[in-house]
């Protein structure tokens, strides 16, 4: 799992070090840092996983001390960047919504990979 904690870092990780079939992270409406889980050839992480890591992207943003937040999840190759856009902006597809409540990174459990 990689972390971004600027807007230029954001930007880095989304566009550059992300590969197409890893899974994207970010708090919905509100600035944070985009999250990035490593995907594993032939192994698609569980639900529980996907929620474990979206805890930690709403950990790392303006909704950390907040109740139940939503975290918008997809693909990286559905991340793109709009022409002229600031550091950290990215327009997304195909995501899914999962409510979580926020975790800071060391007390989520680790996360489990099945294969598919």
């Amino acid at each position: 799992m990689l972390v971004g904690l600027s807007d230029a870092d954001n930007d880095r990780l989304s566009l550059k070090v992300a590969s197409q079939d890893d899974w994207w992270f970010h708090v919905r409406g509100l600035p944070g840092s985009h999250v990035i889980l490593r995907a594993v050839e032939g192994v698609e992480p569980d639900r529980a996983t996907l929620e474990r890591v979206a805890a930690i992207a709403a950990y790392h943003s303006k909704a950390r001390d907040g109740g139940v937040v939503p975290v918008s999840c997809t693909r990286a190759r559905y991340v793109t960047k709009p022409r002229g856009a600031k550091a950290g902006t990215v327009q997304i597809r195909k995501e899914t919504v999962l409510k979580v409540r926020p975790v800071r990174p060391e007390l989520a459990p680790p996360p489990r990979l099945s294969a598919g």
